[in-house]
C-alpha cells in the first residue's frame, strides 16, 4: 500500500538553482517598501552594533569617577535601546513579509491544485501535494522571516567589523587572518556536507508524510486486511532512515561546533595574549584591546548565522523545485469555449480510442450514438472500459484519437464549466464531504438553495424519512467520508444533489449494485425520479437493472461489438447471451435465498 516517492528535481534540471527561487519570490509579491524598511533596519541594527566597541574604547581609556557624567550614561542607554528596537521592528516587518509571501504561495498552489487535470493526480500523490502546500511553502517562509535579516546585517557586521580591525591595529589583524583560510577549508565542505543531509532530510521527510497521510486517511482498509504490522514496518522504516540522517547530522554538528569553539578560543588567546604585549609596550591602549575583543567576537558571530543562512537557503532551494514544479503542470481551463447551447442534442461518440500513458488503450475505435431523453446502459465484463468511458464523457481525460460530439460539435468546444454543469453523476458508492447533511446535498451549487427546494430535491430522492428522523435533520454531521450514513443514506444524498442541479445528462454507475433489498428499492425509486426527461447513461453490473433500457451498449477489452435493446442482443449476440443467461439464473437464485 505505501511507498516512497521519488526525489524531485528543480524544473531548471540543476539541484540547488537559486534562480527558480528568485522567481518564485517576485511571483509572491513581498511589498518591497516594507522588506527595504526591513533590511534597513537590520542594517542600522548592525551599524548600532559597530559603534558600541568604539564607545566602550573611549569610556576604557579615559574611564574615571570624575569623567563619567549623566550625559555619557543616556547616549549608551540611548544607543542600546534603539539598536533593540530596530532590531525588533526588523524581525516583525520580516516575519510579516514571509507569512505574506507564505499566504500567497499557499493561495497560488491551492488554487493549482483545484485546476490540475485528473491525470496530474494519477501519476502524483495527494499527499506529495500536501506536503508541498505545507512543509515546502514553510520552508520558504523561514527563510525569509528568520534567515534574510542575517545574510544584510551579518554582512555589514562581517565588512564593518574587518574595516575596523585593520583601523586598530593592523599588524594583529593580519596575525588573525591567517587562520581564515584554514576555517574556511574546514567549515566549507562541512557546510556543503550539511546541506546535502538537509535536503535529503527534507525528501525523506515529504516521503515520510506521504505514507502516514495515506494509511490515517484509509485506516478502515489497514485495519479489515490486518495490514498494522506491515503499515508499521513501512512507517518504521521511513523513521529508522530519517534516524540515520539525522544521526549524520549530528555527527558533522559535533565535528564543527568543537573545532569552532576551538578556533575561537584561539584567536581570543592570540589576541589577548599579542595585544597585551601591544599595550605593554604602548603600541595600543587597553581600550583599544577591549574593541578589537568585542569586533573580533562581531566578526565571528555573523559568519556562524551565515553558515545556518545557506544551510536554510539551500533547502529553500529544493523546496522551491517542488513548487515550481507544480504551479508548471498543465492544468484544466475551466472557462474557455462557448456556453452548452439550451437544445437537447444527443451524445456522440466518434471512433474514440485512449489509453493511459504509453500503455495499450483502454478504449479501441468507439463509436455511438447516446438518443436524448433515453436510458442507454454499459454492459461488459469488468476491465471493458465501461469506468473509462465514464470518464472521457466527464472530459476527466481527452480522446487520443477520435471525438466525443454533442450533437454535431465537438465537445471540446464547450468550456468545461458549462459542460461539467449538464453533467449529474451518481457513482456506486456517492463520496461525501465531512459537513453536514445540507452541506452535502447543495455542494458544488454557486447559488442559494431555500429550505423549500432541499426539502423538494430530498424527497425525491427519497432521502427525507431519514433525514428527518436524526436530531438535528439537514444539520446532521455525516462524518468523514459520510462515514456515519449507511451505503443506501448515502446513494441518496447524492441523488438528492444530483437532482438540485437539475443536469440534462445522467451518468449512473450503478448506484444500486452493492445494496440490501431494502434500500436498493428506495434508491431505484429515487433513481425513477431523477432519470425523468434526462439523457441517461448507466454502467450496468447486474443486468436485470437495466434489461428495460432504450439501448444496451455491449463492450468488450476497449471495442463496441454489439448496440441494441435486450431482446435484440440476447438474440443476435453470442457472448451477451451468456452473460445475460449466467448472471440473470444467478440474480434469480439469489432472490430466491433471500425470499
Amino acid at each position: 500500500m505505501t511507498t516512497i516517492p521519488n526525489k524531485p528535481e528543480s524544473p531548471s534540471g540543476k539541484p540547488g538553482s537559486w534562480r527558480p527561487f528568485l522567481g518564485l519570490i517576485r511571483s509572491a509579491r513581498p511589498s518591497t517598501g516594507l522588506l527595504s524598511l526591513a533590511l534597513g533596519l537590520s542594517v542600522l541594527t548592525a551599524a548600532g552594533g559597530l559603534i558600541v566597541p568604539q564607545v566602550t574604547r573611549s569610556l576604557v581609556d579615559g574611564f574615571s569617577l570624575s569623567s563619567l557624567h549623566a550625559g555619557q550614561i543616556a547616549l549608551i542607554a540611548c544607543l542600546f535601546l534603539a539598536s533593540a528596537a530596530a532590531s525588533g521592528l526588523s524581525i516583525f516587518l520580516l516575519n510579516r513579509i514571509g507569512q505574506q509571501v507564505l499566504y500567497r504561495l499557499r493561495d497560488r498552489l491551492w488554487k493549482k491544485m483545484l485546476v490540475l487535470p485528473v491525470a496530474h493526480y494519477d501519476r502524483v500523490k495527494s499527499a506529495e501535494l500536501v506536503s508541498r502546500m505545507t512543509n515546502d511553502t514553510g520552508i520558504v517562509k523561514n527563510l525569509i522571516s528568520e534567515h534574510l535579516s542575517t545574510l544584510v546585517s551579518g554582512s555589514l557586521s562581517i565588512v564593518g567589523s574587518l574595516i575596523l580591525l585593520f583601523a586598530l591595529d593592523w599588524r594583529m589583524t593580519s596575525v588573525l587572518l591567517v587562520a581564515v583560510p584554514l576555517a574556511v577549508a574546514v567549515m566549507v565542505p562541512m557546510g556543503m556536507q550539511m546541506s546535502r543531509i538537509s535536503r535529503s532530510t527534507q525528501d525523506e521527510t515529504a516521503g515520510w508524510t506521504a505514507t502516514l497521510s495515506q494509511v490515517l486517511s484509509e485506516n478502515r482498509l489497514v485495519k479489515s486486511s490486518g495490514a498494522e504490522p506491515l503499515e508499521y514496518e513501512h512507517g518504521r522504516e521511513g523513521m529508522f532512515r530519517l534516524l540515520k540522517l539525522g544521526i549524520k547530522e549530528g555527527r558533522v554538528q559535533a565535528f564543527v561546533t568543537p573545532l569552532m569553539t576551538i578556533v575561537i578560543m584561539m584567536l581570543l588567546a592570540v589576541v589577548v595574549g599579542y595585544g597585551g604585549m601591544r599595550v605593554s609596550s604602548g603600541a595600543m591602549t587597553t581600550g583599544g584591546l577591549v574593541a578589537f575583543v568585542l569586533y573580533l567576537m562581531q566578526l565571528i558571530a555573523p559568519l556562524t548565522q551565515l553558515t545556518q543562512f545557506f544551510t536554510q537557503f539551500q533547502k529553500a532551494v529544493g523546496a522551491t523545485g517542488r513548487i515550481v514544479e507544480t504551479l508548471a503542470a498543465p492544468e484544466e481551463d475551466h472557462e474557455t469555449g462557448s456556453a452548452v447551447p439550451g437544445e437537447i442534442r444527443p451524445i456522440r461518440l466518434d471512433r474514440i480510442s485512449f489509453g493511459y500513458g504509453a500503455g495499450s488503450d483502454v478504449l479501441k475505435d468507439v463509436s455511438f450514438e447516446v438518443p436524448c431523453g433515453k436510458v442507454t446502459a454499459l454492459v461488459g465484463p469488468s476491465g471493458s472500459g465501461k469506468t473509462t468511458l465514464f470518464s472521457l464523457l466527464e472530459r476527466y481525460y481527452e480522446p487520443s484519437q477520435g471525438a466525443l460530439r454533442y450533437g454535431d460539435e465537438n465537445a471540446s468546444a464547450f468550456s468545461l464549466a458549462s459542460w461539467r454543469g449538464q453533467i449529474g453523476y451518481v457513482q456506486q458508492e456517492s463520496p461525501l464531504i465531512s459537513g453536514t447533511i445540507r452541506d452535502n446535498i447543495v455542494y458544488g451549487l454557486d447559488r442559494p438553495v431555500s429550505d423549500e427546494e432541499l426539502s423538494r430535491a430530498a424527497a425525491m430522492a427519497n432521502a427525507e424519512s431519514f433525514i428527518l428522523s436524526f436530531d438535528d435533520g439537514y444539520g446532521t454531521q455525516v462524518g468523514e467520508r459520510g462515514l456515519k450514513l449507511s451505503g443506501g443514506q448515502r446513494q441518496r444524498i447524492g441523488i438528492a444533489r444530483a437532482l438540485l442541479r437539475d443536469p440534462r445528462i445522467l451518468l449512473l454507475d450503478e448506484a444500486t449494485s452493492s445494496l440490501d433489498s431494502q434500500s436498493e428499492a428506495a434508491v431505484q425509486e429515487a433513481l425513477a425520479n431523477l432519470m425523468k426527461g434526462r439523457t441517461t447513461i448507466v454502467i450496468a453490473h447486474r443486468l436485470s437493472t437495466v434489461v428495460d433500457a432504450d439501448q444496451i451498449v455491449f463492450l468488450d477489452k476497449g471495442a463496441v461489438t454489439g448496440i441494441g435493446t435486450h431482446e435484440e442482443l440476447a438474440k443476435n449476440h453470442e457472448l451477451y447471451r451468456q452473460f445475460a443467461v449466467s448472471q440473470l439464473r444467478y440474480e434469480d437464485e439469489r432472490q430466491t435465498v433471500i425470499l
